[in-house]
């Protein structure tokens, strides 16, 4: 399975920037990922890109559903079972996201409860992602 960051502005931080290309270097021991940095936060912009037939588009929302990390890399598991071609995750900027933009995703999942800086949602999630595949392949990372 084929995994997608579509993220809503530039990661500007040196640091941060620094930690997501760690946590994506070691996602690619396991599957295919990429990262798409769009100016823009609309539906217009999203339609630019060119998705997989069947590609799964999840938001990150703070209304989303929630996992545990094994729930997570559970969920993962089962898309990537199920023959999920490419999953396209979208990450807001600090605005958040558009209605339009909203109404386009077929689900929403939450990282936390608690309100985080955009650019350190990105690295949470690349971590999560990691763990999950970790997790699936019983690499002791996870532990």
């Amino acid at each position: 399975m084929r995994i997608r960051l579509v993220m809503f502005s530039k990661t500007r931080r040196g640091e941060i920037r620094a930690l997501l290309n760690e946590y994506v270097q070691r996602i690619r021991r396991y599957s295919e990922i990429e990262i798409t940095e769009l100016r823009e936060a609309s539906r217009t912009a999203l339609g630019k890109l060119k998705f997989e037939p069947g590609s799964l588009i999840v938001l990150l929302d703070a209304a989303g559903r929630q996992f545990t990390s094994q729930q997570f890399a559970r969920w993962l598991g089962d898309l990537r079972d199920r023959g999920t071609r490419e999953l396209v995750l979208l990450c807001g900027d600090a605005a958040g996201f558009p209605d339009e933009v909203r109404a386009w995703a077929k689900q929403k999942i939450s990282l936390s409860t608690l309100t985080m800086q955009h650019e350190l949602a990105r690295v949470v999630l690349a971590e999560q992602i990691y763990r999950a595949m970790a997790i699936l392949a019983g690499h002791p990372y996870s532990k």
